[in-house]
């Protein structure tokens, strides 16, 4: 392992050097990747679209920062708008940031609207919502706000409740409450999903008191459930929404979508970020929306979601002393076991598999939105086979 490095990460020793579609190649083998960067790479490695798409900018214009109206972002925030609820986009690089501009946004509406009390925000028990120092206290994993928030790792500004625990959640909001912010499918705490009532309670919840709905589809977005985004399939549009991972398809780049009603206290020098909407990323993002939002491919992304859970379901029947349950939606899907998830993975890795863990014994499977349908099936083959000889 490098010395250079900043030892943050349990880093598997595999170096790869190049990639193709759903594969990723070292030097002497070549490995079919069931994680996509977790849930980066939404159409694969090495993408001929998104390959031309950088080229041609690069040739072109890198970066020149915020100073300056740049066209492929002008570009970029009215296709994401034109495809949901939003008005406006803010631009950034990366999921952590972007959520961190909820967190700033809908505070800075209240306190235009001069309710300066209200900055305390909602979030859920499994919460993942970055690494940054507002992003731990937003999330819920105690080991990521240790030694970070001083004393008793305060979580200051952020009240935590359980998954669909409307009634619990109505108790908590009072005149300090400025949203409720939460992920409409939980990636890192274990792909947990959340009842159609749920949301719809929730929605009023935020109606009936003045708050904002925040949603954080860093993960759910860009196409992984079927849909462009996972809100969509619930009946109802959150106030604000951070994106970012599949995004830019590999490329660094996140943004907060808001409806005009939440931008109005945000004026020139209220926020900003040095490289957030560039030149070369919004190139590459706006090439992935533009395949992502056609009808065939998003209808192919359900299809296949369907077929994998569909399969595993079946598998689920074979070993039901190995298998609680099948979770999530689309091709961001979790397997929950009864082993230990670094061992299912290790196993699966041996076998030529790429998966990555989530928490509570939770198996993520989130390949490339574009994967073949024999792909999934030697997937599941390999799987089945994890699930034989795990002890």
């Amino acid at each position: 392992m490098n010395n250079y490095i900043l030892p943050n990460y349990n880093r598997i020793n595999l170096k790869f050097i190049h990639g193709n579609g759903s594969w990723l190649y070292t030097k002497n083998e070549k490995y079919l990747d069931f994680s996509s960067g977790i849930a980066v790479n939404c159409l694969g490695h090495a993408n001929q679209k998104l390959i031309k798409a950088l080229e041609l900018q690069a040739k072109k214009l890198w970066h020149t920062s915020n100073l300056y109206r740049i066209s492929e972002q002008e570009q970029l925030a009215k296709k994401l708008c034109d495809n949901s609820f939003a008005d406006k986009v803010f631009f950034c690089n990366s999921g952590a940031e972007a959520t961190d501009g909820i967190v700033k946004i809908v505070r800075k509406y209240h306190y235009t609207l001069g309710n300066k009390n209200r900055k305390n925000i909602i979030v859920l028990n499994n919460a993942f919502h970055g690494r940054t120092v507002t992003g731990i206290q937003a999330g819920s994993n105690k080991a990521h706000r240790e030694g970070f928030l001083g004393k008793k790792n305060c979580d200051c500004g952020f009240t935590r409740v359980s998954i669909n625990e409307v009634d619990f959640l109505e108790k908590k909001i009072d005149s300090s409450t400025a949203a409720i912010l939460f992920e409409p499918i939980q990636g890192e705490g274990g792909i947990n999903t959340f009842s159609y009532e749920f949301f719809k309670k929730v929605k009023r919840l935020c109606k009936k008191n003045n708050i904002l709905l925040a949603f954080d589809e860093v993960q759910s977005g860009i196409a992984r459930t079927g849909k462009l985004f996972s809100y969509q399939w619930y009946g109802i549009s959150p106030d604000i929404m951070s994106l970012a991972k599949g995004l830019g398809g590999g490329f660094p780049i996140g943004a907060v979508l808001m409806t005009n009603k939440v931008s109005k206290g945000m004026n020139a020098g209220t926020h900003g970020s040095t490289f957030g909407g560039n030149q070369l990323a919004c190139s590459v993002a706006l090439a992935v929306i533009k395949e992502v939002t056609k009808k065939t491919f998003l209808n192919k992304v359900e299809e296949n979601g369907a077929y994998l859970r569909n399969k595993l379901e079946k598998i689920k029947k074979n070993y039901p002393e190995k298998i609680i349950s099948i979770k999530g939606k689309g091709l961001l899907l979790g397997l929950e076991l009864n082993h230990s998830t670094s061992n299912f993975c290790n196993l699966a890795r041996e076998k030529k598999l790429l998966l990555v863990p989530a928490a509570n014994n939770v198996i993520r499977l989130l390949p490339p939105l574009n994967i073949k349908k024999n792909e999934i099936k030697l997937a599941l083959t390999i799987l089945e086979k994890c699930l034989k000889e795990i002890n």
